[in-house]
């Protein structure tokens, strides 16, 4: 053991919180909690023959370590999965799939709610339906709510009983919305819909079935055939969705996630069943690789630890089918999570161990379907990273890639793009835009070494915040394998400036384009490489540099669009910050404002008569 990590493992202090191992080049290559710092760490570097061959391995590489301070068990646990997210640490179990899943949100924060699909779970008192595994699953759900229940979709800020617009959108005139913009329904009529819509998403077709029954009923004995043939097209279309759905549950109806496993020798496949009000609504499956020394229980304990890291729903009941050693803590994180009780369960009989089977079943199946082209796709991107590191002759597989570039029209609105490739396929969580402060004018080397320094330099902050032991690491600490310029020698040199003065030794190449604007080849060195344009380096290169070119474009086409907009705005006497936004939000664009009267103008919040004279005459001049 080396004198430092001794000097260091005297100093543990014996209370909750994360260790860092990191090898000799200083990378992070496990992340662990622990109850007692001090008892924990010490582990690893007594003697013992009944260590796992992982453990002795990781061991043998640790040069030092570093550690965080938490106030409790959970708090560590969290910090850990945020940590393993974030550094992919080699000798943790990893959670390949970082998926963001869509669900349903009933807007009840507003006087007239609308049904829409996001991905986002805020706490602002709307109601939230899923996670659903597809957004092709939610766009289908919500066509057949809109198809039943004739709501908006617009989102304008409406009074029940309150005119907001002279005349109503389309939707109104084809038969998809009451139009409560124009007063048009009474807010008591219109929340019925509402809470049939709830009805329905929660699972309780079969009483949404019996009112509609009643409600045809009664439109007929009334003589309104056409509510009543309106009525029994909603009956029909709920009865096809009936049809298709899979009843799991007969005993409970509560919110229910299955997790089961099936185990190869290299990998593993985590399958998880999402069960809502008793019916299944998806399931999705994981990969887990490297998992050779790995138990069934360490794998179950990660995965449960990283999905729900990452998911914003957490269900009352989790069924996982075999239990692991910090099982209660994460039931309590979950709890808090959730805000009441969740519960973790291994299920020994009846109606639920059928449950786990069928879920291990279909991970089995999985596994024996998938395992060969996974690995022959990880495989081939391995191999493509290993080519380029030997076209480079670099030290290391550039498995982290971070490409730059550079937008503008003349100078106007400068922005610059950072993407980001992990094992040859692209990261978007790690993606970063910057808006150029300190450049004026045409100037992309100016550009490209204020953007990189702004990178660079954060990167150092945070370095600098893990070892005073802050909490709120960001994706900056995370330094690239490789350096991809979008241009050529000038560009890289840039690059070469700033990092030297960081002191940090990052190679940096340049991806260079033809005549026609296309990817032509890399300069590293100084020297212009040439690569087969058939070879899959050339591919990852062309991908990188279309990737980093469409992420820097994209957001400069939103800032000069925005500034178009706010340049036209500005120009209109007696009209301000709100009276913009007011006019904007009524009317939609630029357009439907030139378009408007001066009396629709008028009515709208904020505005009077001068400031409404005051639009239409500056338009119509």
């Amino acid at each position: 053991m080396n004198f430092n990590i001794e000097e260091e493992l005297k100093k543990l202090p014996d209370s909750p919180g994360v260790y860092l191992m990191k090898d000799k080049k200083g990378e992070i290559i496990y992340v662990g909690k622990a109850v007692s710092l001090k008892n924990r760490v010490r582990q690893y570097f007594r003697s013992s023959s009944n260590k796992q061959a992982k453990v002795k391995a990781m061991v043998s590489h640790i040069e030092e370590f570093e550690y965080i301070l938490t106030d409790s068990e959970v708090e560590a646990l969290i910090l850990e999965s945020n940590l393993i997210k974030k550094y992919k640490p080699k000798y943790n179990v990893l959670l390949r799939d970082d998926k963001q899943y869509p669900y349903i949100k009933v807007t009840l924060n507003e006087n007239y709610p609308r049904v829409i699909k996001t991905r986002n779970v805020l706490k602002d008192k709307a109601k939230y339906f899923g996670p659903y595994t597809s957004a092709g699953a939610v766009n289908d759900t919500l066509d057949i709510i809109r198809d039943l229940y004739p709501i908006r979709t617009c989102k304008l800020k409406l009074e029940e009983g309150k005119k907001v617009r002279e005349r109503p959108c389309l939707n109104y005139y084809i038969g998809k919305c009451n139009a409560p913009c124009m007063g048009n329904i009474p807010h008591n009529e219109y929340m019925e819909m509402i809470n049939e819509i709830i009805m329905f998403l929660n699972g309780k077709e079969e009483n949404l079935v019996e009112i509609i029954k009643d409600k045809m009923s009664k439109a007929s004995k009334n003589l309104d055939f056409e509510g009543a043939a309106r009525y029994r097209d909603q009956l029909l279309s709920l009865e096809h969705i009936l049809e298709k759905q899979k009843i799991v549950s007969t005993t409970s109806t509560i919110d229910r996630d299955i997790i089961g496993m099936a185990r190869g020798i290299e990998d593993a496949i985590v399958q998880i069943f999402f069960m809502r009000n008793g019916k299944l609504m998806g399931r999705e499956h994981f990969i887990i690789t490297d998992i050779e020394n790995q138990t069934r229980e360490e794998i179950l304990s990660s995965f449960t630890k990283q999905f729900y890291m990452g998911t914003a729903f957490v269900p009352k009941e989790i069924l996982i089918e075999e239990e692991f050693e910090d099982m209660d803590i994460v039931s309590r994180w979950l709890t808090e999570k959730r805000g009441s009780n969740v519960y973790i369960k291994v299920p020994l009989r009846g109606e639920k161990n059928h449950l786990m089977e069928m879920v291990r079943k279909n991970a089995l199946e999985i596994l024996n379907q998938y395992s060969d082209r996974i690995k022959r796709k990880t495989k081939k991107e391995k191999g493509t990273l290993q080519e380029l590191r030997g076209i480079l002759n670099l030290e290391k597989t550039p498995n982290r890639i971070e490409a730059f570039d550079i937008s503008n029209i003349a100078g106007v609105e400068s922005v610059g793009s950072m993407v980001v490739f992990e094992n040859g396929s692209k990261k978007t969580s790690d993606y970063r835009r910057f808006k150029i402060k300190s450049i004026e004018g045409p100037n992309d080397y100016g550009s490209m070494e204020e953007i990189l320094w702004r990178r660079f330099n954060r990167a150092v902050e945070e370095a600098k915040s893990i070892k005073e032991n802050k909490i709120g690491i960001k994706s900056f600490s995370v330094l690239p394998d490789l350096i991809m310029m979008d241009g050529g020698k000038g560009q890289v040199n840039i690059a070469l400036k700033v990092l030297e003065e960081f002191n940090l030794d990052i190679p940096v190449c340049g991806m260079i384009k033809d005549d026609f604007h296309r990817t032509r080849g890399i300069i590293f060195q100084n020297k212009e490489i040439k690569i087969s344009k058939h070879s899959e380096v050339f591919k990852l290169i062309t991908r990188i540099q279309d990737e980093a070119h469409r992420f820097a474009i994209s957001y400069h086409r939103s800032l000069r669009d925005k500034k178009v907009f706010k340049s036209v705005l500005d120009d209109i006497k007696g009209v301000g910050t709100k009276r913009k936004k007011a006019l904007l939000r009524e009317l939609g664009s630029i357009e439907n404002i030139k378009k408007a009267s001066i009396e629709e103008m008028k009515n709208i919040d904020g505005m009077n008569i001068k400031a409404a004279q005051s639009v239409y005459d500056f338009f119509h001049k």
